[in-house]
């Protein structure tokens, strides 16, 4: 019968356990010295190798020939644990086994010494899901055991122990295992195996493990089912993002390229693959970009595995944090929203398109934005105002005058849907906007202020602004709020700029595109009379 690789491969002495030497030389020390406690409590995240050391160190307790603190795996002892047949080694699942009872049978059988080995051990595995009760029916016993009985206790949660439990027993605090000592490891077991795999796929699955050997091993045994192990055949058989396809999402990510994007989303989907795992394994790229862009010394050492330095270098270029960080942002929010999405797939979709076009708020500050927009402006990278779109209707210029005068009656080129529609207007008369008459001399202004502000004041006043020029002032719209504080920050230079190309001096307004034009005419007219009899006015 076939035997799972992570069980076939379970290490059997402590000098086999990976990742763990700070627990394993301590342990093999007490056994050498005939110094072992009488409870020992084992934590950490799954499959980094408690339950095999609780085993390893059953057996070394009873080993009748140990060699350096490591059972020798040959005497009657070592087999008969190995194989179930001494009954006085007990491993016990808590989750199923929590009751007051169980613990009291346990404790019944505390009383009889060993029959086939020198120690009774009892191994109590997820021991936080015992009851309230059953950890109080073991506090005696576990504080003051009979020489011949030995507990090892192990579990994920250690915040869920009782403190009473945790000050009776020493502590072993086991480590996620690296990424690169399981890649190591897996290549070892694939080449006693038979089994085809490349340095890559080795690092791929060691990454995806998160740590735990025992979770790498099940991705080795999915993987190799369907002959060589490559990078792809991992990918396949898992139902996750390869590296190269997580670079080509990033690169359309960076391009803006929102069509692209989709479709690769699309194609993701229909390989049957995980999207959230998708946009979890980019959010892992995108925190080695963070890390290479922003560290002083090289990190390649706390890259991920799965890409090389090289691949990461490239896809920082033209990139700075404040995107990326944006970018982590709007990621995590999808996956939250794709747990509870009726269509993950949309959903999703949704989120390659806000990646692509990152909005002024997007970004956690205006020092992000104006960063991002001065290296789209170093890179050469074009921006573009973005278009109103027209109302519909009649396209054709106003006659001369009078721009915003109705349509003379009984004109034939009318639109048919004037009089159709003039019932309704009579019913909701809509509020006549002052009509908008753009600044010839804007083109002018921008040019010679080009160099008397920073590039990020002049990208957004060419990208988001324009300009109204009245007998006053100088109006300049922005499209958003961004636009017009920046544009405040720089009051004396544009000041100055607008009174050069005017001609004369002239006050300068700031306000928004959707903000109501006010009509001051009457009111500019005064202060203008006033200045010229040397009265003093007051501005708010």
């Amino acid at each position: 019968m076939y035997q799972a690789l992570y069980r076939k491969w379970r290490p059997l002495t402590f000098a086999d356990v990976i990742g763990q030497q700070h627990i394993t030389d301590t342990l093999r020390a007490q056994l050498t010295a005939g110094r072992l406690s009488h409870a020992y409590l084992f934590t950490g995240t799954r499959g980094t190798g408690k339950t095999t050391c609780a085993k390893i160190l059953a057996r070394a307790v009873n080993c009748e020939h140990p060699h350096d603190g490591d059972p020798c795996g040959e005497c009657p002892a070592c087999l008969g644990i190995l194989d179930g047949s001494v009954l006085d080694v007990v491993e016990i699942d808590a989750a199923s086994n929590n009751g007051v009872d169980n613990i009291r049978d346990i404790l019944e059988e505390t009383r009889y010494t060993p029959t086939a080995v020198k120690r009774r051990v009892y191994i109590i595995d997820e021991v936080h899901m015992l009851s309230i009760g059953a950890f109080n029916a073991l506090l005696k016993t576990l504080e003051e055991p009979p020489p011949h009985v030995l507990f090892i206790l192990a579990t994920t949660e250690i915040h869920k122990v009782p403190q009473t439990i945790l000050s009776r027993c020493q502590r072993f605090d086991f480590r996620r295992i690296d990424p690169r000592d399981i890649a190591k490891r897996l290549s070892e077991v694939a080449g006693a195996e038979g089994i085809s795999i490349t340095d890559g796929a080795a690092q791929l699955i060691a990454r995806l493990a998160d740590g735990a050997m025992r979770d790498a091993l099940s991705m080795l045994d999915r993987a190799s089912g369907g002959g060589p192990v490559d990078e792809a055949a991992v990918a396949d058989s898992l139902g996750i993002l390869g590296a190269d396809d997580a670079v080509g999402l990033m690169e359309s990510l960076k391009a803006g390229d929102a069509s692209d994007a989709v479709r690769l989303i699309g194609e993701y989907y229909r390989a049957g693959r995980d999207l959230a795992g998708v946009y979890d394994q980019l959010l892992g790229l995108i925190r080695d970009m963070l890390l290479t862009i922003a560290a002083k010394s090289d990190v390649s050492a706390l890259l991920s595995p799965a890409y090389s330095a090289e691949t990461v270098r490239r896809l920082c270029e033209g990139t700075v944090p404040a995107t990326l960080i944006a970018w982590s942002h709007i990621i995590q929010e999808s996956l939250t929203r794709q747990r509870t999405a009726s269509n993950r797939r949309i959903e999703a979709e949704l989120c390659a398109v806000r990646l692509c076009s990152l909005r002024g708020d997007d970004y956690d500050d205006l020092t992000g934005r104006v960063s991002a927009l001065e290296e789209k402006v170093k890179r050469g990278v074009p921006v573009q105002a973005v278009q109103t779109a027209a109302p519909a209707g009649d396209d054709r210029p106003p006659p001369p005058g009078d721009e915003d005068a109705p349509p003379p009656p009984g004109d034939d080129d009318a639109p048919a849907w004037v009089d159709e529609e003039r019932p309704a207007m009579a019913q909701k008369p809509k509020p006549k906007e002052p009509a908008f008459a753009e600044w010839v001399g804007w083109p002018q202004f921008l040019e010679a202020l080009k160099e008397k502000v920073s590039i990020a004041v002049y990208m957004n006043l060419k990208v988001s602004g324009k300009a109204t020029l009245t007998d006053s002032a100088l109006v300049i719209v922005c499209d958003d709020d961004v636009t017009r504080q920046l544009a405040k920050s720089a009051r004396q230079p544009i000041d100055e700029t607008a009174a050069a190309v005017v001609g004369r001096p002239i006050k300068v307004k700031f306000r928004l595109a959707e903000e109501q034009a006010e009509d001051n005419s009457a009111l500019d007219e005064i202060v203008a009379r006033a200045h010229e009899l040397d009265i003093e006015v007051t501005e708010f």
